[in-house]
């Protein structure tokens, strides 16, 4: 099976070779990678488009989750795997998880372990959890996701209403959802930590998520068929 890489990108001309490079470290080779730039004023663009696979969408919607849904209708594989423009996969990313799949066709997604660490000489950034620099975690984040596209017919795109926490929004409606989905036990991803990770910093993070649990506890009432508690208008917004 082909995969299509979505790759979003803001002003990531310092990372972005790298996390290109990265991608292409498995036998087998994406069929094609997207970049969709959010309007990178850095070299970001001219960097990304030096690779022939390199294919650039330039954004036409606001925010991290019109970056990921642009970069969704763009692709033309049934996998679609993510990744940011200062993280990198490890070397056989592509061969594990699309072989997985192959072997698994009622898998819906696979994620990888993330081994998180810090940029070259990045203090760890407030609000940060160091722990998370010990040791591989599960990754329910973009950057250890493959998934086939039928499943955004199922559950949905990102939602635009988040300015940060959109993948775990997805994720909730996807666990919400019962979707079959398989964690590999490969530390198959590299998240870099720095001052101005959007994900770390981003403006009402916490609003966002505590937004995200409240929906998924609604679906699960309403799966139930409890009664739901009245949504406060901030939160319906």
């Amino acid at each position: 099976m082909s995969v299509s890489i979505v790759l979003i990108a803001r002003n990531g001309a310092q990372y972005i070779a790298a996390a290109i490079r990265s991608v292409q470290q498995s036998q087998r080779q994406p069929a094609e990678i997207i970049v969709v730039d959010g309007g990178s004023t850095d070299a970001t663009v001219e960097v990304a488009s030096r690779d022939p696979l390199v294919r650039v969408v330039r954004q036409l919607s606001r925010g991290i989750p019109g970056a990921y849904n642009e970069g969704i209708a763009a692709a033309r594989c049934d996998l679609v795997a993510f990744i940011s423009h200062d993280d990198l996969w490890e070397p056989g990313k592509l061969d594990v998880q699309a072989g997985h799949m192959e072997a698994h066709p009622e898998l819906d997604l696979t994620v990888t372990m993330v081994q998180h660490f810090l940029a070259d000489g990045a203090p760890i950034p407030e609000g940060f959890r160091p722990e998370l620099l010990a040791k591989p975690v599960p990754g329910f984040i973009m950057e250890a996701l493959m998934v086939r596209r039928r499943l955004f017919d199922k559950v949905g795109l990102f939602d635009p209403k988040f300015t940060a926490g959109e993948d775990t929004d997805w994720f909730a409606r996807v666990f919400d959802a019962g979707v079959p989905l398989a964690v590999l036990p490969q530390t198959l991803v590299r998240k870099r930590v720095h001052g101005t990770n959007f994900s770390i910093n981003a403006p009402a993070l916490n609003q966002h998520l505590m937004r995200a649990l409240r929906a998924s506890l609604q679906r699960k009432r309403a799966a139930a068929g409890a009664p739901g508690d009245p949504v406060p208008a901030a939160a319906a917004s």
